[in-house]
């Protein structure tokens, strides 16, 4: 039965195809004049391609877009924006650029063209995720949401086969939060269980045939997808968890969540039986939880956060951090249960079936 929801649709333009990067500097035409191109240090080469298609738009570049937003980058970014006199932005990348073009959009109000080159999602959001002091903190605003995104999927043909996998599930995540999401609708519970079903089937796929077209397209429309699950409803454990780990221990990003996920959806599996139900579908396996890690495991990615340097010693530190402020979850939220999925996760351990029903409470 569908109950009673509220969905509204985010503003944002969005252009998908083969080549489609060559339409940018018109897209720039739409926003403003002169675009400040933002890359990571390891994308400057790509960053002047960019810069050569913009021509006469191109305001310079900033090539330090950094892992988790560090403030302290966004204010080196900022002296650039006013120096070159740009007045919108182009970020080119993955989260690390479209975080760092969100925080200068939420400093000034610059309009953003995001050309997404990983499955992240984060482009189709109006979430900032930002890192002072090692704590990440997050907000949800309109100021943030990229006016215009780019989808190109020639651009995720360089993505290398194992950062193809963790970037497609942490895509995945968006999707399978937003199943149990509470303010989730029928809509977006459709886009997110495609989501999953389309990425679940191209991500083994990309892993042995990198340059396979009809794979590459199929997993950048899932992560669309994905990306619109999570700019349209609330987020909740498995998202928590991994800023917190993420922002506490300088965890990669992608890699945090393609870690976690199996384990909070099996934390969360007793108190959402239609999310699980739906993300069993798309998986085409009979347990949500195990479906995931069994996928995890078959790509060949990290299967635990100590493979990812995080500290035995983090796991209680971590627990602690994840209760600090209330949030909503399908399950409470308990010390000692959070404790225990950290530590599996730290350990990867394969997670039970599904938690008993007295578990849920």
């Amino acid at each position: 039965m569908i109950e009673t929801f509220t969905y509204e649709a985010l503003p944002s333009r969005v252009r998908f195809g083969r080549g489609t990067i060559n339409e940018v500097a018109a897209e720039v035409e739409r926003l403003g004049r002169r675009a400040l191109v933002l890359t990571t240090p390891q994308q400057v080469e790509a960053g002047e391609r960019l810069g050569a298609l913009l021509g006469s738009a191109l305001a310079g570049y900033f090539n330090e877009a950094t892992m988790h937003t560090p403030v302290e980058v966004t204010e080196r970014a900022l002296v650039t924006l006013r120096e070159t006199g740009a007045d919108c932005v182009v970020a080119l990348g993955g989260g690390s650029t479209t975080g760092l073009g969100k925080a200068l959009a939420l400093r000034t109000g610059v309009p953003q063209v995001v050309i997404p080159t990983t499955y992240a999602g984060s482009e189709m959001t109006p979430i900032l995720g930002q890192t002072e002091g090692g704590r990440k903190t997050t907000i949800r605003s309109l100021d943030v949401l990229p006016e215009t995104v780019i989808y190109d999927v020639d651009l995720t043909v360089s993505l290398p086969p194992m950062l193809s996998a963790t970037s497609g599930v942490n895509a995945m995540a968006h999707a399978v939060e937003a199943l149990y999401a509470r303010d989730r609708n029928p809509i977006i519970s459709l886009m997110a269980e495609d989501g999953i079903r389309t990425l679940s089937s191209a991500l083994p796929i990309l892993v042995h045939e990198p340059a396979n077209m009809e794979a590459r397209t199929n997993a950048l429309y899932g992560a669309w997808l994905c990306g619109c699950c999570l700019g349209a409803v609330g987020m909740a454990l498995h998202h928590k968890l991994c800023h917190t780990l993420g922002g506490s221990f300088d965890l990669p990003h992608a890699e945090t969540h393609t870690v976690v996920l199996p384990h909070a959806v099996a934390y969360n599996a007793a108190a959402a039986p239609e999310a699980m139900a739906a993300i069993s579908r798309a998986l085409g396996a009979p347990d949500a939880a195990q479906g995931l890690f069994d996928l995890v495991r078959a790509l060949g990615v990290p299967l635990a956060l100590a493979e990812l340097g995080m500290p035995e010693s983090g796991i209680d530190k971590a627990a602690d951090i994840a209760i600090e402020n209330p949030y909503w979850n399908p399950r409470p939220i308990t010390r000692d249960a959070i404790r225990d999925l950290i530590a599996n996760a730290y350990a990867g351990e394969r997670p039970r079936a599904a938690f008993a029903e007295n578990e849920a409470a």
